[in-house]
């Protein structure tokens, strides 16, 4: 075959091959990597106190962690009717968010501290379809956006401006509901998330079948399509661990809040120990990557 001939098909060759790769790489879904979290220690968590959340706040420097239970309820916000906290966040400027729902199951409310202390109450109206359960929220890197999950088996999470950091939001209006996170796998009973970073989260799920992943009371890690805001994501599903289950008690656990501290690379998870044993030897647990 004449040299130029030759040049000519391998050329040819080259750029189907590279057609061929290009078409390959685009139909595939972004990779994504799991972390690997190893349990570093635990400290007791007071079921009255320390039962449904947690979150480290930053601003002002040298807070202490913060904690949400059934004993963390102002009686002028129960007294309203708000009768439940779920796991609280907080933005990496001071804003601290503790989320609410009610037995009527109109609404959600979100109750907020301001940096300098003060704080205000910012309500949702339930959309079409929307579960009342308020179990949750994780605040996005950027502050400007939360998610927030609803009870038993989704396939969605939920976004809306972060109520008193994002300036469209106004405790005298409705807080919308702006777009939605589709999850390429079903979740269950998922009882907190939090932000590791742009658009990955890590959640407990208090899954108590086993069935969605083969294990019960699983530590997830959601990776997004891309940064959370006013248009839809997806996000990609992974379950990394059993979360620890010990206690001198036999019975159900129950798997609640968690929180990343990204100054320290920490992670938190509570577990409530089973009969008599939530008031002696409920949990917060300690992970590090790795």
């Amino acid at each position: 075959m004449p040299l130029r001939a030759r040049r000519r098909r391998h050329a040819v060759l080259a750029g189907l091959v590279a057609l061929a790769t290009a078409a390959v790489l685009s139909a595939a879904p972004p990779a994504s990597v799991a972390d690997t979290w190893t349990e570093t220690g635990s400290d007791r968590a007071d079921p009255l106190t320390e039962g449904q959340g947690l979150t480290s706040v930053e601003v002002p420097a040298g807070s202490p962690n913060r904690y949400t239970g059934i004993g963390t309820i102002p009686i002028g916000v129960s007294s309203r009717g708000w009768n439940h906290v779920g796991d609280p966040d907080a933005s990496y400027d001071g804003h601290y968010v503790e989320p609410y729902q009610r037995d009527d199951g109109a609404a959600k409310m979100f109750r907020v501290q301001a940096p300098g202390g003060g704080w205000s109450e910012y309500v949702h109206a339930l959309g079409a379809g929307e579960a009342p359960n308020n179990s949750w929220v994780a605040i996005s890197p950027n502050g400007q956006w939360m998610l927030a999950g609803e009870w038993g088996t989704m396939s969605r999470l939920l976004v809306f401006p972060t109520p008193g950091v994002n300036p469209g939001t106004s405790p005298a209006a409705n807080l919308p509901q702006v777009s939605t996170v589709a999850l390429d796998h079903p979740v269950r009973d998922v009882q907190g998330c939090d932000f590791t970073g742009p658009t990955r989260l890590l959640c407990s799920s208090d899954d108590p079948a086993g069935t969605l992943f083969g294990v019960t009371k699983p530590l997830l890690q959601i990776d997004l399509s891309a940064e959370p805001g006013t248009a839809d994501v997806t996000g990609h599903v992974t379950a990394l661990r059993r979360l620890p289950l010990r206690s001198g008690c036999s019975g159900t656990f129950e798997t609640e809040g968690v929180d990343y501290d990204r100054r320290t690379g920490t992670l938190r998870v509570i577990v409530l120990s089973p009969g008599f044993c939530l008031l002696t030897d409920s949990k917060t647990y300690r992970f590090t990557r790795g």
